[in-house]
């Protein structure tokens, strides 16, 4: 994977979204810059409500203008889709980018065969005629993973497990190879075994296509199997960002390691898992000034958080918001009572 300049896919620039509640605008994703490149998987991790899918839903265009701001630049492919009305995002949606919805059965028309459903998008973006369209279903239900794919083409998604209408929405999002795909929680509610198979899924077509994967979740076991960079977003920012291996192996910032510590881990006997106290803020009382991540962590000093954190490169390729990572420890570590 290159990560140079030229081979930029998509590049987020200061892109922030506020949402209109009673009159106001509150930002629910907060001046974001980020890249992903051909042949890469972001992960984009954090708790829920810290601003993953509306970073998604943004990329896509999917927000409603009436009730929605959205500010800087998303160039993709050399064309800012912030600037696009939806004729112009229609073009781009499906073809250009494709999305993998966190709810299949949502996603999914109940109404619909498997195989219309699929259809819909090679009818509108690619002049295929009907033998064309079902022979390209039948090899998308294939590269899924569907055993059966004459006899699931015909069913209805009532009819399908969860894994399975998972594996139609995938073929979906991929019907016409596109660049980038978004995968919005595609494990969630899934068993263990369905969503390896899964992401295992996602990697072939990654490696097939030479797409850009942007995957959004809270699972960091699916982040540390599957992604090449990961972004750890917290209350609408980018907190830190770096490859894989820096994120688990060196975590800089107070909420990564904090992430990080609440997981399960094989290599101990303690069987109290890590708390993180408090909860992201809601929109309307989200700080503006400040490190959003310091009531959470009231032990640290005031002074050793900047009034605007800007991320800092601590390592080649790795970034971390505010200075505060560099006295913080947890409580336990200092003999503070937590």
């Amino acid at each position: 994977m290159l990560n140079n300049d030229s081979d930029k896919l998509l590049t987020i620039n200061d892109v922030s979204t506020a949402f209109k509640i009673n009159g106001k605008y509150y930002d629910a994703v907060s001046n974001v810059d980020l890249e992903v490149h051909p042949d890469e998987i972001l992960a984009i991790v954090g708790e829920s409500g810290c601003g993953k899918s509306t970073l998604a839903t943004t990329v896509m265009g999917l927000h409603d203008p009436s009730e929605t701001q959205i500010s800087g630049e998303i160039d993709f492919e050399g064309q800012d889709l912030a600037k696009l009305d939806e004729a112009g995002y229609d073009k781009i949606r499906g073809k250009k980018i494709g999305m993998i919805f966190q709810d299949p059965l949502s996603a999914l028309n109940p109404l619909k065969r498997v195989e219309d459903q699929i259809q819909e998008v090679l009818i509108y973006h690619t002049d295929m005629n009907s033998t064309q369209r079902h022979d390209r279903v039948i090899e998308l239900l294939n590269q899924v993973g569907i055993d059966n794919p004459e006899r699931t083409a015909h069913q209805f998604p009532h009819q399908l497990s969860g894994g399975m209408r998972q594996r139609i929405v995938i073929a979906i999002a991929i019907a016409c190879k596109p660049d980038l795909i978004i995968a919005d929680e595609p494990t969630t509610a899934l068993d263990v075994t369905i969503q390896a198979q899964i992401l295992d899924v996602l990697r072939d077509i990654q490696k097939e296509n030479h797409a850009g994967i942007i995957l959004i979740t809270h699972d960091l076991g699916v982040v540390a199997e599957t992604a090449d960079r990961v972004a750890v977003m917290y209350a609408g920012q980018i907190v830190e960002l770096g490859t894989a291996a820096q994120i688990f192996n060196e975590p800089k910032h107070p909420y990564t390691r904090s992430l990080l510590r609440s997981m399960p881990q094989r290599d101990t006997y303690n069987d109290e898992l890590y708390v993180i106290k408090g909860m992201v803020p809601s929109l309307q009382k989200m700080p503006t000034t400040g490190d959003r991540f310091a009531p959470r962590i009231p032990w640290v000093p005031a002074d050793a958080h900047e009034e605007n954190p800007t991320m800092h490169e601590v390592e080649d390729g790795h970034f971390v918001r505010c200075t505060c990572y560099k006295v913080f420890k947890f409580p336990d570590e200092e003999g503070i009572l937590s």
